[in-house]
C-alpha cells in the first residue's frame, strides 16, 4: 500500500523542467569546420548540447544570452600543463621553496591556478607530471565539484631513467631527499618501465608521460641527448596501450624523438630538434606534435633567473624550435596545442594560438588544434572538442573575429563548462 501512494504521490508532482539556456553571438567556430559561421547559436540543456546554428529554435521559457559581437568556441584544451604552481623569477629559489612547502600549501596554491585556467577558457587540460599526487587530488577535487577548474587528465608523475629529465633528484647531492622519492618512476630496463607505467596506472594516471631526452630546465643533462633506449621506449608504449593509456614523450633531441615515435608514442612534447626523418615519420604514422611555445615564451621572459646551464639550453632550443615547426607544418604533420603552463604563468595559456599562427598554422587550424585535434589526442573527441549535439556543454566566448585576430582568443569573456557558467563579463 505504502509503494501505491508514493508511486501516486510523485504522478501528482508537477514535472521539472530541465534548464535550458541559448547562447547567441554574431558568430561561431564549431571546431570542425574551416571557416566561421553566422550567426553562432548554441542550444544547452542541463550538461550538454542539443542544437547549434543560425536555424536553432529556441524552446519556450529558455535563458537566452546574447553576447553580441563575439565568437563562440567549444572550450580550450591544453595538451601539456602542470598545474603544481608558477614559475620562480629565481630557479635555484625555487627548488629550495618547492623543498620547504607542505603538500598541502601547495595544492591550495594548484586550485588557485586551476581557477585561473578555467577561466583563460581552458575547460580541460592534460597534466603531464606532478608530485605529492597533487594532480590527481586536483582532477579529483575538480571532479567532485569541490574546487573550479578544467577537467584534467593526469600523468602522476613523468617517467624516465636514473638521472634524466624525469629524475625528481636531480641536482640534490647524495642521500639528502628520500630514496623512496626515485621509486619506480626512475626506472633502467624494459622490465622496470613496464612497472612503471603499471605503477602510474595504479595511482590514478589517465596518460602515461615520458622523458625520452633531456630538458632545458634540469641541471645534468644535455638538452637533445636521448635518454632512454629503444626497447624502454617499446615496452613504455606497449604497456601503456595494453592498459588503455594515451603515451606522451618529453622529447627536445631528434634520436630521442625517433625512438619515441618507432615505439608508437601518441605525441611529442616540444621537439625543438626533430629532424626531417622524424617529423616525416611522424605525419606517416599519424603521430601528434604538442610544440609547447609559450614555455619557451617564459623561459626568455626569465631568462636572467636561469642557472647559466639552464640558460645555454633554452638558447639552443629558441633557435631552432621555430624552423622545426614550420617544417612540421609544411609535412602535415598533426599539431596539438600544449603550452607547458607552469613553465610560464597558468592563465596565459591562449597565447599559444598567437605563436603556432606566427609559425605557420592559419589562425582555423590553430583554433583546431586546440579544440578538436586536442580532443582527438586525448580520446575525448565523442564527447568534447566541439559543438555538436549531444557533446558536454564546453563552451567558450570571445570578442570579435578570432579567425581575422588570433590574439582574440587571449580575450576570453564568457566561459561554460558541462552547462554552468564559470564567467561571463557581459552579464548585466
Amino acid at each position: 500500500m505504502l509503494s501505491k501512494i508514493a508511486v501516486l504521490f510523485a504522478l501528482a508532482l508537477p514535472a521539472v523542467e530541465a534548464r535550458v539556456i541559448v547562447l547567441k553571438a554574431a558568430r561561431m567556430f564549431d571546431g570542425n569546420a574551416n571557416a566561421l559561421t553566422s550567426p553562432g547559436v548554441v542550444v544547452v540543456e542541463e550538461s550538454r548540447i542539443v542544437e547549434t546554428g543560425g536555424s536553432a529554435r529556441t524552446p519556450a521559457g529558455a535563458e537566452v544570452i546574447d553576447l553580441g559581437d563575439a565568437t563562440l568556441l567549444p572550450g580550450f584544451m591544453d595538451a601539456h600543463t602542470h598545474l603544481r604552481g608558477d614559475p620562480a623569477a629565481d630557479t635555484r629559489q625555487g627548488r629550495i621553496e618547492a623543498l620547504e612547502q607542505y603538500p598541502a600549501e601547495r595544492a591550495l596554491i594548484a586550485s588557485g591556478l586551476a581557477r585561473k585556467t578555467l577561466h583563460a577558457g581552458f575547460t580541460t587540460v592534460r597534466d603531464l607530471g606532478s608530485s605529492d599526487f597533487l594532480d590527481v587530488s586536483l582532477r579529483n577535487a575538480i571532479r567532485a565539484g569541490h574546487i573550479e577548474g578544467p577537467r584534467m587528465l593526469v600523468a602522476v608523475r613523468g617517467l624516465g631513467t636514473t638521472g634524466g629529465h624525469c629524475d625528481p633528484t636531480n641536482s640534490f647531492r647524495f642521500g639528502l631527499l628520500d630514496p623512496r622519492v626515485e621509486s619506480p618512476t626512475v626506472a633502467n630496463g624494459p622490465d622496470a618501465m613496464r612497472a612503471a607505467v603499471r605503477w602510474a596506472v595504479k595511482y590514478g594516471a589517465d596518460v602515461i608521460k615520458t622523458c625520452a631526452t633531456g630538458g632545458v630546465l634540469s641541471l645534468n643533462d644535455d638538452v637533445d641527448s636521448p635518454q632512454l633506449t629503444q626497447e624502454e621506449l617499446n615496452a613504455l608504449v606497449d604497456q601503456a596501450h595494453t592498459m588503455r593509456r594515451r603515451a606522451a614523450a618529453h622529447a627536445h633531441g631528434a634520436e630521442g624523438a625517433r625512438r619515441a615515435i618507432r615505439a608508437g608514442i601518441d605525441s611529442i612534447e616540444h621537439g625543438s630538434f626533430m629532424d626531417e626523418e622524424a617529423l616525416r615519420t611522424m605525419a606517416q604514422k599519424g603521430t601528434f606534435y604538442v610544440p609547447t611555445l609559450m614555455a619557451l615564451e617564459g623561459v626568455k621572459e626569465r631568462m636572467a633567473g636561469l642557472d647559466p646551464r639552464q640558460q645555454r639550453k633554452a638558447r639552443l632550443a629558441m633557435d631552432s624550435i621555430d624552423q622545426t615547426v614550420r617544417k612540421a607544418v609544411s609535412l602535415g604533420v598533426r599539431i596539438a596545442l600544449g603550452t607547458d603552463a607552469g613553465v610560464f604563468p597558468h592563465g596565459r595559456n591562449g597565447g599559444e594560438f598567437r605563436l603556432l599562427v606566427e609559425r605557420g598554422l592559419t589562425p582555423i587550424a590553430a583554433l583546431k588544434a586546440g579544440t578538436s585535434v586536442d580532443a582527438e589526442l586525448f580520446g575525448i573527441g565523442d564527447r568534447l572538442g566541439s559543438l555538436e549535439a549531444g557533446k558536454l556543454a564546453d563552451v567558450v566566448a570571445v570578442p570579435g573575429d578570432p579567425a581575422a585576430d588570433i590574439r582574440q582568443t587571449e580575450k576570453v569573456f564568457f566561459v561554460m563548462k558541462e552547462g554552468r557558467i564559470y564567467r561571463n563579463d557581459r552579464a548585466k
